[in-house]
């Protein structure tokens, strides 16, 4: 018998789906089950907000008389659900690589600054999910080749744009912040404003790719 995902309430008018539990060797399939499920729910027009997280859902109702019915329905709801029902959007993020740690994520894999921006660019990323400030993706699919430990030092201001890599994790950094991962380039894409009808530029279950505004990196120390 497969496990279950474990729903909980809450309160009167939300509930956790979990599903972290399940698979630790297929993380993006659970994921990709839980946009649908998202997506699903979203349709029925019963909810305020839905917020993926990794592996699991929070679902906000608009009224708390139905939550008896969802804490039912949700786990054939998600036996049933098919990937296929849900497609996100595919963003072509235009980047300069030209990152204040280009040379060094360089040297530390023994690779050229050109053979990093080769790397990083020939890949589909997977938005997870949203999280640590408005508009940042984490992304699945970095190539192992370019994992690199943060740094020691975190920066205190990470300026808007940066594209970035953090141990197994890519990203790009909506808003100026401190930030402890190391800078391959900048884009000019806006992923938040607060002003548009859907703030945020990128959604879970998006893709995205990155495309090289120049053939050529940074030079090496």
């Amino acid at each position: 018998m497969k496990p279950a995902p474990h729903i909980y309430a809450l309160t009167n008018s939300s509930l956790l789906f979990d599903a972290s539990h399940l698979d630790a060797t297929d993380r993006l399939s659970i994921q990709k089950k839980i946009w649908a499920l998202a997506s699903h729910c979203k349709s029925t027009d019963e909810f305020s907000d839905l917020v993926p997280a990794m592996n699991s859902l929070t679902l906000y109702l608009k009224s708390d008389k139905h939550l008896n019915k969802w804490l039912q329905v949700l786990p054939s709801l998600w036996n049933d659900i098919k990937t296929s029902t849900f497609k996100g959007q595919h963003h072509l993020i235009k980047t300069s690589y030209k990152g204040e740690d280009i040379n060094y994520v360089a040297r530390y894999h023994n690779l050229s600054a050109d053979e990093v921006i080769n790397i990083h660019s020939k890949t589909k990323y997977y938005v997870l999910f949203l999280g640590f400030q408005p508009g940042f993706a984490y992304l699945h699919g970095l190539n192992e080749q370019l994992h690199t430990p943060r740094r020691d030092e975190p920066r205190t201001r990470v300026p808007k744009g940066s594209v970035a890599i953090g141990a197994a994790q890519t990203g790009i950094y909506p808003a100026d912040t401190p930030g402890g991962w190391h800078i391959i380039g900048h884009t000019d894409t806006v992923l938040f404003d607060s002003t548009s009808e859907q703030p945020c530029l990128i959604q879970p279950g998006d893709t995205l790719e990155f495309v090289p505004l120049v053939n050529k990196g940074a030079n090496h120390d």
